[in-house]
């Protein structure tokens, strides 16, 4: 997860496996809560409008990405409430007075808004409450005992939107928080690890360069006179140090091996490193060390500069051969040789 675009649904983990299974629970509730209200009803149809609409609504709550939440789906939540309720309330009568669990869609409708709440959309949610209360208040007056009967139905669904509202102010800030706190975090790891990983290629190559050239310095600090075989090691350690330094891509023990061999015959070797090599894969790292190598080992006077180009290149390394004739030889971004 990218924490610069983590959101307070992420921190909820509202698109998770769980999320969606909470969802089908929550529909599976309507759907036993309509049928518990069904032999009440005079129609029994508008009941399944209402437990669609609610379905459809808790679905795109767990479905639907962005922070806030995306405004057509959240208007489409905040008529959810209203029409699930005029629904159930149309095949209602007012008296005898419904059993609290045949007014179900306030309450499961109450439990959408509260999630609109969290995700930014509190305006939205309150217009839905708003809604619902007047969609109560209308059937109770057009069916005898008045506005304030609904009303008193229903005005308690009231009190989850109101926590839901302190709880989405308090917790999206929070929430900006925490994934600030963990990208600053992340990044203070990988600096840490990249620091750790310098410092240990670091190590290494100090360790490498201990190994190859302490021999010698203990051999020329000694005082005595070099023969010339060592001489030559030293030639040899001081070009391999240089390519070290300017073509850090041909360190590789067959590059090293066929470059020191060239050298050992009188053979000028000269490697560069423009970076266009950074990206390629170990195959085409391979088929490139392969024709290095098979020049390397050809040329038997004059010199050889092998030269890794810039990324911009149509080729990718250019390996110039000077000698009796001078040869041109190319590799494509393939690692194929290119031209002649």
């Amino acid at each position: 997860m990218n924490s610069a675009n983590s959101t307070v649904s992420d921190l909820l983990r509202m698109h998770s496996p769980a999320a969606r299974a909470f969802a089908v629970l929550y529909a599976v509730t309507c759907a036993v809560l309509a049928m518990n209200t069904a032999p009440d009803a005079e129609t029994r149809w508008p009941l399944a409008v209402a437990v669609i609409v609610c379905v459809a609504a808790a679905y795109g709550l767990v479905v639907v990405e962005g922070d806030p939440l995306p405004l057509r789906p959240a208007v489409a939540m905040t008529f959810a409430g209203a029409v699930a309720s005029a629904a159930v309330l149309w095949v209602l009568p007012a008296e005898p007075a419904p059993h609290p669990i045949e007014l179900w869609p306030f309450g499961m409708s109450t439990t959408i808004l509260v999630f609109m709440c969290v995700r930014g959309r509190t305006m939205l949610a309150w217009c839905g409450m708003i809604l619902m209360l007047v969609v109560a208040a209308l059937w109770s007056h057009l069916t005898g005992p008045g506005a304030a009967y609904g009303l008193g139905l229903t005005i308690t669904s009231a009190g989850p939107v109101l926590m839901g509202t302190v709880f989405g102010y308090t917790i999206r800030p929070l929430a900006r928080s925490i994934y600030l706190l963990r990208a600053q975090s992340m990044q203070r790891i990988a600096a840490e690890s990249a620091a750790a990983a310098a410092l240990e290629e670091r190590d290494v190559r100090l360790r490498g360069l201990d190994a190859s050239a302490r021999p010698l310095l203990t051999r020329i600090a000694s005082g005595e006179p070099l023969d010339d075989n060592e001489r030559i090691e030293c030639g040899l350690l001081e070009a391999r140090l240089r390519d070290g330094l300017r073509a850090p891509v041909f360190q590789v023990p067959e590059v090293e091996k066929a470059a020191a061999a060239a050298r050992r015959r009188g053979v000028e070797v000269v490697m560069l490193d423009d970076r266009a090599m950074d990206a390629a894969s170990p195959e085409i790292r391979r088929r490139v060390y392969c024709e290095v190598v098979d020049v390397l080992d050809s040329v038997r006077t004059g010199s050889v500069t092998v030269r890794v180009l810039p990324p911009a290149r149509g080729a990718m390394v250019t390996m110039l051969l000077e000698g009796e004739e001078v040869c041109r030889l190319e590799l494509g971004h393939d690692g194929h040789p290119a031209s002649s």
